[in-house]
């Protein structure tokens, strides 16, 4: 009977993606060793533990959005669920390796972009939760099949640099911002109205009046 086990070893971006990927590389071993694995449906639930870093105190400031003021982080600092994806694991036997692809946004209104969004360096620690389906020869050349047991798991600390050079890559020196539609509609008058050429010269024109009346209050 198979005892699976993983253990994430790396992160690469996804070569020559047209949006945004992030390749985990998963060591997958059995015990025993000598038993013949057909293949595996593997699932896995990713969690950002936030807990388990420091932050800076810009990157507090920033993380208040998701968190709340730092003072009450002790009970608002939990891990929050990052993707779910999955894969499948070829026939092996003793261990191989697998790629679990998570697709990444630069959407600033997901949980898990402001995160990566407010951090400046360091790593982010992760934990992956694994699930699945294994399709096995037993004794006498008989093909099983058996769920993985639900208590494996495994940790990473993906480097932040490895997230925003990917960002970087695919949207270079710029950044998202979503709006309600009667507010973008109202943008876009104020643009056409004052001939702006871009959406960057429209907020510039904007922001100082803005700024201004902050200083008044």
């Amino acid at each position: 009977m198979p005892d699976l086990d993983f253990k994430i070893t790396g992160v690469e971006p996804g070569a020559h993606g047209m949006t945004p990927l992030l390749n985990f590389t998963v060591e997958v071993t059995n015990s025993p060793p000598n038993e013949t694995i057909h293949s595996v449906i593997l699932q896995s639930q990713i969690q950002i533990v936030a807990a388990q870093r420091r932050y800076a105190a810009g990157e507090k400031e920033k993380l208040t959005d998701l968190f709340g003021a730092p003072e009450r982080w002790g009970d608002t600092l939990r891990a929050r669920l990052w993707a779910l994806t999955n894969t499948s694991v070829r026939s092996f036997s003793g261990s191989t390796t697998a790629v679990l692809t998570v697709p990444c946004t630069y959407d600033l209104n997901v949980m898990a972009t402001k995160y990566f969004y407010a951090l400046e360096e360091g790593e982010v620690p992760l934990l992956f939760l694994f699930s699945g389906t294994i399709f096995y020869e037993a004794e006498g050349g008989r093909f099983q099949v058996q769920q993985i047991s639900w208590n494996k798991e495994c940790a990473y600390k993906i480097p932040v640099r490895v997230w925003k050079d990917l960002m970087d890559y695919h949207y270079p020196n710029s950044a998202w911002l979503s709006l309600n539609r009667e507010v973008f509609d109202r943008l876009y008058a104020y643009r056409r109205r004052h001939g702006c050429a871009t959406w960057e010269t429209t907020i510039e024109k904007l922001l100082p009046a803005l700024e201004n009346a902050e200083v008044t209050l």
